[in-house]
């Protein structure tokens, strides 16, 4: 038997109860709860009913992204995933699952440059999920042919560059999290195991200060480290109000991608990993996420890297 809290007109709780005999003040009690974190009456209806939770993949056309709404859908028989990039029409590994997965994955465009995609894309996720459980941040750039190169010396640093990495690295990423915090607070602790939601923004391991012993790479490593702070702030913020969120940095390790086909000749074999068991460690390590793990920067092996 389902028990539904109404007001007015609107249902604002459908909770299943097995338990005919189940008082109504317990429902109250817990949309009660629910509404002191921050919850509207309408989200919090939508984020009971997601069994399996939601996951929204930013960054999704390609590589690390394709594999992990991949994995998210493959790996699992339940749970809904949204996938965004630029162009979703130009993403054909995206369509291909769509056509697998037509009642579980969503596609949206959003342009970490352009703000306004980031509102766009939250707007729709909201009308029909009304949350999210788990946010993977995986866009970035670290060359573009004639315009973005990795510097080799400070001579080479150029003010553009360094301005275009912070643009998609740091600055895109931070405001998908400040958009779509709303919808992670309803996410905490509904449909899935855990009682709250996951930001994981994928840096690297060049961006930790304490591990810099090469030098080089100003712009990329730069955006990176502004990432890991930036993220560390928002990790803060979210404990400080007691928000259902926890932040976390991954560090993928060195993937066969078009982000580092062009400056793999150096690395050894056995250090360059596929797309499939780059994810699926990260994945593993996302599963197991507590919440004391809140703010910390965690390579694809679970080992802790110094800022």
């Amino acid at each position: 038997m389902h028990f539904s809290l109404a007001y007015g007109k609107e249902c604002v709780l459908d909770l299943g109860f097995s338990n005919q005999k189940m008082k109504l003040d317990i429902l109250t009690q817990r949309a009660k709860l629910y509404l002191r974190r921050g919850y509207t009456f309408s989200t919090l209806a939508s984020a009971v009913r997601w069994e399996g939770g939601v996951s929204m993949v930013q960054g999704a056309s390609r590589g690390i992204g394709l594999e992990f709404v991949r994995q998210l859908l493959e790996k699992k028989d339940k749970g809904y995933v949204v996938a965004t990039c630029r162009n979703p029409s130009g993403a054909t590994g995206l369509l291909e699952l769509k056509n697998k997965f037509p009642e579980r994955l969503d596609i949206h465009p959003l342009d970490l440059t352009v703000e306004s995609t980031i509102e766009d894309s939250v707007k729709s996720i909201r009308d029909k999920y009304g949350s999210v459980n788990l946010l993977i941040n995986a866009s970035g750039v670290l060359s573009i042919p004639n315009v973005l190169q990795p510097e080799t010396t400070l001579s080479k640093v150029q003010r553009s560059s360094l301005l275009l990495a912070y643009d998609i690295n740091a600055v895109g990423p931070i405001l998908v999290i400040k958009h779509m915090w709303p919808l992670l607070k309803a996410g905490g602790g509904s449909g899935t195991d855990k009682d709250f939601a996951i930001v994981a923004n994928l840096s690297a391991r060049v961006g930790s200060i304490g591990d810099n012993a090469l030098g080089g790479w100003h712009s990329y490593r730069a955006s990176k480290t502004a990432l890991n702070q930036l993220t560390k702030n928002v990790s803060v913020e979210f404990a400080r109000k007691k928000d259902p969120i926890i932040c976390i940095l991954l560090h993928p390790g060195t993937v066969d991608t078009d982000l580092s086909q062009p400056f793999q000749r150096n690395v050894p074999k056995e250090k360059l990993f596929t797309k499939e068991f780059s994810v699926q460690k990260l994945l593993s390590i996302m599963n197991n996420t507590k919440r004391c793990d809140n703010g910390k920067f965690f390579a694809w092996d679970g080992q802790e890297i110094p800022w």
